[in-house]
């Protein structure tokens, strides 16, 4: 009975959830309300926002991504960055829909390398490592998850001061 958001991600569970698919789930199952896309193909994307026609509400699911998704018209931005970041991402989506595309662009441009570096190892441990970082504790990491490589956890630091996040 509660709302529910489809999660495509592939690049976790090794199958794409099929456009065709999540029109059908969202005719016959009424408490679905959206998709959070991480398909890595914008194509895939645009086809699902022609196809659903507002039925489905669509959520960019990478954050590299976040203005073209808007730019298509997805409703917002489930986001691995907000959470080291949430006042700029939060910014990057409010600038877009005040129709400051440009302001919205700025803000994804400047964040692409921290965000590339949010995802140079498998998520979640750069975003654990980030949370270190500012002094929050990330948690500790389950099997089989372990530490950041070294190069990688310099890289992340310098990304987040590049930022002004440290």
């Amino acid at each position: 009975k509660i709302p529910i958001i489809l999660y495509n991600i592939p690049g976790r569970t090794g199958v794409a959830i099929q456009n065709k698919t999540i029109m059908k789930l969202v005719e016959t199952v009424p408490n679905i309300i959206g998709v959070k896309e991480s398909l890595g193909d914008i194509s895939e994307v645009v086809r699902l926002a022609q196809m659903s026609k507002g039925k489905i509400d669509i959520y960019c699911g990478d954050d590299i991504e976040t203005v073209l998704y808007l730019a298509i018209g997805a409703k917002g931005v489930i986001s691995v960055l907000s959470n080291i970041a949430p006042e700029e991402t939060h910014n990057m989506c409010e600038e877009f829909f005040k129709g400051n595309v440009e302001a919205a662009r700025e803000i994804q441009l400047k964040a692409a390398p921290l965000i590339d570096a949010l995802f140079c190892e498998v998520n979640p441990i750069p975003i654990k490592k980030a949370m270190n970082f500012m002094g929050n504790w990330g948690g500790v990491y389950r099997r089989p998850l372990c530490e950041m490589e070294d190069a990688n956890a310099k890289r992340l630091e310098d990304e987040m001061k590049n930022f002004g996040l440290l």
